[in-house]
């Protein structure tokens, strides 16, 4: 497996484009549209969260119901959230318009949409957006680089990856891009995420796949302990690669299991260290925990903690707040044999030995948590279990961010 620069224009077969059709911003891109020369069989995961956007429904039932998906249109500015039958007519005429224009079924098209909940979206607006991205589409590192930037939020940057895989011989490539910065606590995802690939697989085994890699990537993230109502993680794959059909475990299955992994922790990472005000990359290890199981929910604790997450950002050496986190997970264990240590690329400090806090030099703990990217790591000394969860800081700038997002 190796990274290559790219996003969902990678793979063989996917063309994007987008456009600003004025749904909420001005004067800026807020459409995107990526499509398959042919059709792609799909994988998908979707919010736990139980007030459910009408793109997330609309999109749950195609995948379900096994349609042959050939586009996805995504709009930003508007979730369609909370938004009763109008929402769905919405994902209902978004889909005939896509259907009208790219000669495909009416329910060969997923919809996805992103920003403030309750509004409505235009759908005058959608339907000539998808008209006039017909001639735009490309299957240019640009097309798919731009299409990114269009489904943004309040993102910083684009979130895009690429790898190739060999498949008995045959290259493979997967391609992904990926919004999210705030409202992001998922527990099966991410905000909005569409993977494309050229392989051939089966929709049931991807789907196996996809949703064993999302427990270690996306449901390890953590901005702000808000579970969104449109959280979805598409993957398409067209089969254009003409690799063998993966229908099971063996070679072909682990080599392309690990490409899929790749990107998905990858664009984990990235959301986490663009999340909203955010100074650093905050991880958390787990190691030597008991269970699988309890490793996770320790390592979840510790990075969704807000007084954790303020102390990343004051660059405050604070062990008992990492300590109470850990005690208030849920999970038993015995506190007089946790190890903490805080990492980075300055160097480690172990701040906690056997459950006592131990005397540190204090500037260089601020040195180690100065860097952009902070690693606390938990040593459980209970078993041989391990864990690593991705957030962010807690910073002032979350807060102004939040406080007038409609606006």
């Amino acid at each position: 497996m190796k990274y290559i620069d790219g996003g969902v224009t990678a793979p063989k077969g996917f063309k994007a484009a987008n456009i600003a059709a004025g749904i909420k911003y001005e004067g800026r891109d807020d459409m995107a549209m990526v499509v398959s020369e042919v059709p792609c069989v799909s994988a998908a995961t979707f919010t736990t969260n139980v007030v459910k956007a009408a793109p997330v429904v609309f999109d749950k039932k195609l995948v379900d119901d096994a349609a042959p998906i050939q586009a996805v249109v995504i709009n930003a500015g508007i979730a369609n959230a909370c938004t009763g039958k109008e929402g769905f007519v919405c994902c209902e005429e978004t889909a005939k318009a896509a259907a009208k224009i790219l000669d495909i079924p009416e329910n060969a098209t997923a919809v996805a949409s992103t920003g403030v909940i309750g509004f409505k979206i235009p759908v005058d607006k959608i339907a000539k957006g998808v008209e006039n991205m017909k001639s735009l589409l490309s299957d240019t590192r640009e097309a798919g680089h731009k299409a990114a930037c269009a489904i943004m939020t309040t993102d910083t940057v684009p979130k895009e990856v690429a790898v190739e895989v060999e498949i008995s011989g045959v290259k493979v490539t997967i391609g992904a891009m990926c919004k999210g910065s705030g409202m992001i606590h998922p527990n099966m995802c991410t905000m909005l995420g569409f993977t494309m690939t050229d392989a051939a697989i089966e929709k049931k085994v991807l789907q196996e796949m996809l949703s064993d890699i999302v427990k270690d990537t996306y449901n390890m993230v953590s901005v702000d302990g808000d579970t969104s109502t449109n959280d979805t993680l598409l993957v398409l794959a067209n089969g254009m690669a003409k690799n063998p059909v993966i229908s099971g475990p063996g070679a072909d299955y682990d080599a392309f299991k690990e490409g899929l992994y790749a990107v998905h922790e990858k664009i984990a990472k990235m959301m986490a260290a663009d999340g909203e005000g955010a100074t650093h990359l905050y991880e958390v290890i787990v190691e030597n925990a008991k269970s699988k199981d309890e490793a996770v929910v320790l390592a979840k604790s510790v990075v969704g903690s807000s007084l954790c997450k303020a102390a990343i950002y004051g660059k405050d050496a604070n062990c008992g707040r990492f300590m109470c986190a850990l005690g208030y997970s849920g999970v038993i264990f015995n506190p007089d044999t946790v190890d903490v240590f805080f990492e980075s690329k300055a160097g480690s400090v172990k701040v906690v030995e056997d459950g006592v806090a131990l005397s540190f030099d204090e500037d260089f703990a601020v040195k180690v948590l100065s860097e952009d990217e902070v690693t606390v790591r938990c040593d459980m000394k209970a078993g041989d279990a391990k864990a690593t969860a991705w957030g962010c800081d807690l910073t002032h700038e979350y807060v102004n961010i939040n406080a007038d997002y409609r606006s």
